[in-house]
């Protein structure tokens, strides 16, 4: 069976929208203002951890059935902790409470009048933001049709006029490159690109997306495989041309907006610049939709995959769960949830990128039981204990032993380590073999 044109856009619309939220909108604007002259290299950097690997991740997935089919490669311990671990993180740990926090302290709070009680305001947004969240995920059989036909096409028709209006009018002075981005810019975007955690999330949608296809027909591994990568081309070239959008209105604006603490600031200065107060409406919904698409398709796999993985949880349950738990931590404040999230994620990204790389190549090796333990393990050690000196922890010779490592001071010790670890499974692999 094949699938119709429009429902291979809808698919196409309904997987760029639930990679595009939270960190999606702020991170491309605050990385081009940063970047300012050297922005092209930074941009490839970050078009690679945001957008080529997040769309072969969510091929793996759907190639093995699930995450946790991919991470049994590994080792069965491994595949329940990791599985877990990734759910929660991307999940009702920090990605679901971020989306609910990021557009309400971005681009709500800074306009409510002097002296407002802003944890009541919160509280009352989010519980909106969650209660619609959770109806969506009531009925998800119909998420195609309400994300891709509806709320997706909605958000890009307000990021394209947000753009059109800075083309023409608004103010362009482009500064000289922060100093993180003026050697290499390149590795400085790459791991940009950690904060929209979208290779991690490709590990949770690739199931979303595979079921979604089986629901309208497609039954055949082959053709779920086929109309995967197809719909993932296409949301990545919308990503793609999204990202060079908000890149750009915040590299042109380098010069003359001064360099906030993070890009909600940077978008916030653009459309003032562009529409006075009234641009604050622009930017509320902006937000709001980004970030509630990217909410909805989280707790929608995540419930469905725990709901699989043990029957008696049952996926309406989990939804409220799901919700009700992210309600609490999204209150919590987004300072302290990014806070917590950047050793997260320096721990867990490059396990979760090498792991797309042994599947996409699983062809080749897949006779060789060494591969896949060696070089996790050897990625998740060089990766976790440089998360632990991120956070200024005091690790003594260990931290300084790792410290030797090539590329390491710049967040990339783990990629020879990585190499390394691979050849050396394959040598015991041969060695055993004679």
């Amino acid at each position: 069976m094949k699938l119709t044109k429009r429902n291979t856009m809808l698919v196409s619309f309904m997987l760029f929208s639930l990679f595009f939220g939270a960190g999606n909108l702020i991170f491309p604007p605050f990385m081009g203002q940063k970047a300012a002259d050297m922005t092209v290299g930074a941009f490839l950097g970050f078009s690679i951890t945001a957008v080529i690997l997040p769309v072969l991740g969510v091929v793996v997935v759907a190639k093995f059935g699930g995450l946790d089919a991919l991470a049994r490669k590994v080792g069965s311990k491994f595949a329940v902790v990791f599985t877990i671990l990734i759910y929660l993180s991307i999940g009702p740990g920090l990605g679901i409470p971020r989306a609910a926090s990021v557009p309400f302290e971005m681009a709500v709070a800074p306009y409510l009048p002097e002296g407002s009680p802003f944890t009541l305001y919160m509280l009352i947004y989010s519980l909106v933001f969650f209660a619609i969240a959770c109806w969506l995920c009531m009925t998800p059989q119909k998420l195609v049709e309400r994300i891709g036909h509806i709320l997706t096409p909605s958000l890009l028709i307000l990021i394209t006029v947000l753009f059109i209006t800075f083309l023409f009018k608004g103010k362009v002075d482009i500064a000289q490159a922060q100093p993180a981005y003026q050697s290499v810019p390149f590795m400085q975007g790459f791991i940009d690109g950690y904060d929209t955690m979208d290779t991690i999330a490709a590990l949770n949608f690739g199931l979303v997306i595979a079921t979604t296809l089986t629901a309208l027909g497609i039954q055949e591994k082959k053709g779920v495989m086929r109309y995967t990568i197809l719909c993932g081309i296409f949301a990545g070239s919308i990503l793609t041309a999204v990202y060079l959008m908000l890149t750009y209105m915040g590299m042109a604006s380098s010069g003359v907006c001064a360099l906030g603490e993070n890009g909600a600031y940077t978008l916030r200065q653009i459309v003032y610049q562009l529409f006075g107060t009234p641009g604050a409406i622009l930017l509320a919904a902006i937000f709001t939709l980004a970030c509630l698409t990217t909410c909805v398709g989280l707790i929608n796999s995540i419930s469905l995959f725990f709901s699989k993985m043990y029957p008696k949880l049952k996926y309406r349950t989990l939804v409220l769960v799901i919700c009700g738990f992210s309600f609490l931590v999204c209150n919590q404040g987004l300072n302290t949830i990014l806070s917590i999230s950047i050793p997260v994620l320096n721990a867990i990204y490059p396990v979760s990128i090498v792991l797309i790389v042994l599947g996409l190549t699983d062809r080749w090796h897949k006779a060789n039981p060494f591969i896949y333990p060696c070089t996790i393990a050897a990625t998740g050690i060089v990766s976790v204990v440089y998360a632990l000196h991120h956070l200024k922890l005091p690790l003594g010779f260990v931290g300084r032993a790792f410290e030797l490592l090539p590329l390491y001071s710049k967040g990339f010790g783990w990629v020879p380590v990585a190499v390394v670890a691979a050849l050396i499974s394959l040598i015991a692999h041969k060695v055993k073999s004679r």
